[in-house]
């Protein structure tokens, strides 16, 4: 059982102030920590979040693109969009909040990392233990022999790609319409449950089934921690919501 205070949210805009020493307190002193990562922490690396302005390409919408339904009626199509995507985020390096939260796991044996993001910047940036709710754009899947591999050449030599028995390959990410990876969800739910201190980093908190990890983590009696540039669905709800970059704000709080 964690012992909670009667809630009460403070946002704080901590650039140029000093973070409030109780939000540094929350992370140092717990044992338990979980991280919720979205595409606004990899938005600070450069690489465009699926509802930004740089969401379109070729007059689609990415709602478009990631179905199954897509890759049915043109699977070239689909792995074209896929394949600016994956050169794009190549070019993208870790920025300081993937490294801070590198740290905050060396510190903390008890730490989960629950991304989001399929751009594999948080395994750039060293993280060990990472749930991966929406796949790896960097993975391939046979949509025949059921095959998982690896492939990191951008860009893809050939479209679209094959695997070795000559079946379709598609991207191993998760699509809309499809269900999380088996077990994936539960391990997250799990990790979030544990936590005394659960880290919302860049996400928007619309996207289920991950946004429901936030009220997970608050009924089991985790401190929530937010950290975005914006207000979101759940800031009102948090303990803290830190308002800034990210690359700027996490660094501070170790």
């Amino acid at each position: 059982m964690h012992t909670i205070n009667s809630r009460r949210t403070f946002v704080e805009h901590p650039l140029p102030q000093v973070l409030s020493p109780a939000v540094r307190a929350l992370l140092r002193d717990a044992r338990r920590i979980a991280t919720l990562s979205g595409a606004g922490i990899s938005a600070e690396s450069g690489i465009p979040t699926f509802r930004g302005a740089g969401g379109l390409w070729k007059d689609y919408k990415p709602e478009e693109l990631a179905t199954p339904e897509a890759f049915a009626r043109d699977p070239r199509l689909v792995w074209e969009w896929y394949n600016w995507r994956r050169e794009l985020i190549s070019k993208a390096l870790p920025n300081p909040a993937h490294y801070a939260l590198v740290e905050i796991e060396k510190r903390k044996p008890r730490f989960t990392l629950i991304t989001q993001n399929v751009d594999g910047l948080h395994d750039r940036a060293g993280s060990g233990k990472i749930l991966k709710l929406h796949g790896d754009i960097w993975r391939m899947r046979c949509t025949v022999c059921g095959a998982n591999w690896p492939d990191r050449r951008a860009p893809l030599p050939k479209l679209p790609p094959h695997c070795a028995c000559g079946g379709l390959a598609r991207p191993g990410v998760v699509w809309f319409g499809e269900p999380l990876p088996e077990g994936m969800m539960k391990e997250a739910e799990h990790a979030a449950g544990a936590a005394q201190v659960l880290l919302v980093v860049g996400t928007s908190s619309v996207v289920y089934p991950a946004a429901g990890l936030t009220q997970y983590a608050r009924q089991a009696g985790a401190k929530v921690i937010e950290i975005n540039l914006e207000e979101t669905p759940i800031t009102a709800d948090a303990d803290s919501a830190l308002q800034g970059p990210a690359a700027e704000i996490l660094p501070r709080l170790l």
